[in-house]
């Protein structure tokens, strides 16, 4: 079955707000392997965030370029998100013990003290990511092994962001290395 890439769409879950030539940016990362080296999207298909302005502004502006492909008021409802997860159990920009965890008005915020340089990020909020029709996590490592443990089979009273994705209406689907996986009671 060949792809059809001009029907996709790819946006970004949460972007670190820097310059397109910093290493950091993961639009140019993204730009670099899906257009100018593979040539499998257009420029027109992926829709960075603005590094050129304050990052409070980047986020309303990325909201607009949301709501020119999921026009109204409602939350979006993406059909895949491809999530990371830090050590600390963070997702998206989303950070343990951090207000934006219980942002419900946005669906995109701006995060300008992240605990992980750099400070000033765009991220998507918990209920876009929930609204999602599906949802997947891709963590490797043994680095990984305790805060997917605590996730998948802990039972917290204030989980950690990447407990807290849990589609409403669609699925979630962890992928795991074995050493991300070591710690899991039952390995499959």
């Amino acid at each position: 079955m060949k792809t059809d890439w001009s029907k996709w769409r790819v946006f970004f879950c949460d972007e670190r707000h820097v310059p397109y030539d910093d290493k950091d940016c993961t639009y140019t990362l993204y730009k670099n392997k899906l257009i100018d080296e593979h040539g499998v999207l257009s420029l027109d298909n992926i829709y960075p965030i603005n590094p050129n302005v304050t990052v409070e502004q980047a986020a309303v502006e990325y909201t607009e370029k949301i709501r020119t492909v999921f026009p109204g008021s409602g939350l979006p409802r993406f059909d895949v998100l491809l999530l990371g997860m830090g050590p600390d159990g963070h997702t998206c920009s989303l950070f343990p013990g951090h207000p934006l965890l219980q942002e419900k008005d946005k669906i995109i915020a701006p995060i300008s003290d992240s605990p992980k340089p750099p400070p000033s990020r765009v991220t998507m909020t918990l209920p876009v990511v929930n609204n999602s029709k599906c949802a997947i996590f891709a963590s490797c490592g043994s680095g990984k092994a305790d805060v997917v443990e605590r996730i998948l089979e802990g039972n917290e009273s204030d989980p950690l962001p990447a407990a807290r994705v849990r589609p409403t209406d669609g699925e979630l689907i962890w992928i795991l290395d074995k050493a991300a996986a070591s710690k899991l009671k039952t390995q499959q």
